[in-house]
């Protein structure tokens, strides 16, 4: 049974989507995304992931086609009819198909939004990569310089992804001026001496909805964060380490370029984290 998404108003089996080929986010990048995570058929942190998508439309100066109690709607619906139960619903909205390819914004009076939906089933709770801990490499981060908007420019981070694959990696942390900025598709976290370490929030690091959770809920269980940037040389010499994002929660990471952390395993801070946050995100759950 193929899956049903949701397509510009209308819910179809995913062979008869279609979106044009003057789609500017099919061929200038010009949209924005999110991912949502459902744990028990319900969505986490939904308001979290509503409210960066409004300001990342805002940031690029796209209107929101939708509100958020629509969107809201139409992924419960989408886990209804794919009878989800854990995964995560993706969410696309691109400044529409104008008439032909022009660099020039088309004028939103006259070309709609193109609004896409679909979802993906994956254990998220039980993962087996939560349980081992993932290796990471260090790469040059080459990305623009707004990686705050959640956009669909993600080629540079696919590259990186498929560099630490090469390097026998899981994933790879972007480095620039000599400091971890984040993670392919996650935020990174160092600690030292008990201390969760990881990059304030600018332009250069998308503002992660996971991390906000993970941070609050960190300060909450009286453990000490310190948000500042960290060095690719500090991140190797502490004692755990750790990413999280929508897809991978909290999961540990075991060594970078190769350098173990601690005893090669995922760490008691990091453990006892995730533990944490998947107890208190679930019972926010809608």
């Amino acid at each position: 049974m193929s899956r049903i998404v949701y397509v510009n108003g209308e819910y179809l089996p995913e062979e008869e989507a279609r979106v044009s080929v003057f789609d500017r986010g099919f061929l200038m990048a010009d949209a924005v995304y999110e991912v949502t995570s459902v744990v028990d058929g319900k969505l986490l942190d939904f308001a979290g992931h509503a409210a960066r998508l409004e300001r990342s439309l805002n940031e690029l100066d796209m209107a929101a086609p939708l509100s958020a109690d629509a969107l809201l709607e139409i992924h419960r619906e989408l886990v209804r009819r794919n009878g989800l139960d854990e995964g995560m619903i993706y969410l696309q909205i691109t400044r529409g198909a104008p008439p032909d390819r022009d660099f020039v914004f088309p004028d939103p009076e006259v070309t709609p939004p193109t609004v896409v939906l679909f979802t993906q089933a994956k254990a998220l709770v039980d993962s087996p990569a939560a349980e081992t801990g993932i290796k990471v490499i260090s790469i040059d981060d080459m990305r623009w310089g707004r990686r705050d908007i959640k956009t669909v420019q993600l080629l540079y981070p696919s590259m990186g992804k498929m560099m630490a694959k090469a390097a026998g990696a899981d994933d790879a942390w972007m480095v620039e001026d000599g400091l971890v900025t984040e993670g392919t598709s996650n935020n990174a976290y160092i600690i030292k001496d008990g201390k969760i370490i990881t990059r304030h929030l600018g332009n250069e690091i998308l503002h992660g909805i996971t991390r906000a959770a993970a941070l609050r809920f960190a300060r909450e269980s009286q453990f000490e964060v310190e948000e500042r940037p960290f060095t690719l040389e500090e991140a190797k010499e502490a004692d755990e380490a750790f990413v999280t994002s929508a897809s991978t929660f909290v999961t540990s990471v075991v060594s970078i370029d190769g350098v173990s952390l601690g005893d090669g395993a995922p760490g008691p801070v990091a453990t006892r984290l995730r533990e944490i946050y998947i107890e208190e995100i679930r019972k926010a759950s809608i």
